[in-house]
């Protein structure tokens, strides 16, 4: 077990240089934020567990509104990255889920990561209380700077991080 971490820090040093390896795995040191994922395709939510979880996050999943709201009921998430369209009909609105978050935990931070994104649907988010709103695709590295930029800012009712 110590050779593979020798060795994957080595693989990090080779693809972030020697700087940015050490900054990551201090980062990663520091970080034991829970996070929920909510998004009913399993591929995003199987990404995103071991993305953040490689990255000293505890992960948990949801990929129906009434998982999600068990799970928020149970614990107190520090970000939610939420789709807002879930189901197999697509037509479960994830402003629910924001508007219990906010009920239960006002200090959660949400992020709201969807393929349905107007500037419309992007007010009533923000106006429900998400605090970023990106649109898929997005690559998880800028998805993880958006929850590392939320966590380490104080909730305020005029901050917010834009991301599209």
């Amino acid at each position: 077990m110590l050779t593979l971490k020798r060795v994957s820090g080595r693989l990090r040093e080779l693809f972030l240089g020697r700087e940015q390896a050490g900054a990551v795995t201090d980062r990663t040191k520091r970080t034991s934020a829970k996070l929920l994922v909510v998004d009913d395709e399993e591929s995003i939510c199987f990404s995103m567990r071991e993305y953040f979880s490689q990255h000293g996050f505890k992960v948990d999943t949801a990929r129906e509104i009434e998982e999600a709201e068990g799970l928020i009921k149970e614990t107190d998430y520090q970000v939610i990255i939420q789709d807002l369209r879930l189901g197999v009909d697509q037509r479960s609105d994830g402003l629910e889920i924001i508007r219990l978050v906010h009920e239960q935990n006002p200090e959660t931070r949400i992020v709201v990561l969807t393929s349905y994104g107007s500037p419309e649907v992007e007010a009533e988010a923000r106006r429900a209380g998400a605090d970023a709103f990106l649109r898929k695709p997005k690559p998880l590295s800028q998805v993880a700077q958006v929850v590392q930029a939320l966590i380490e800012s104080p909730r305020t009712r005029t901050a917010s991080v834009q991301g599209s």
